[in-house]
């Protein structure tokens, strides 16, 4: 892996791993339950908005698994590439 990539990735593993991250998932999970609930819903703008925030919400809370998968994925590349040499 170029060092470019490999230091982005070691960047957001980093940022994961202090107590600032988890906190902010913590409340992005305390709004997903809060936001997911549709007796509130006022109308059908109103619906949308929330839909809209649970997206950004859920994609925060996914992203170390994100950032993990496309670390491995090109772990992997590399390793195929330097298979076939």
């Amino acid at each position: 892996m170029n060092k470019e990539l490999e230091k982005y990735y070691n960047n957001f593993f980093e940022m994961f791993r202090t107590e600032g991250w988890k906190q902010l998932l913590e409340e992005l999970t305390n709004n997903i339950e809060q936001t997911d609930n549709l007796e509130t819903v006022k109308d059908e703008q109103d619906l949308f908005f929330r839909k809209g925030q649970l997206s950004v919400f859920k994609s925060f809370v996914n992203l170390e698994l994100v950032i993990t998968t496309a670390q491995e994925q090109a772990e992997l590349e590399e390793q195929s590439e330097d298979d076939a040499i």
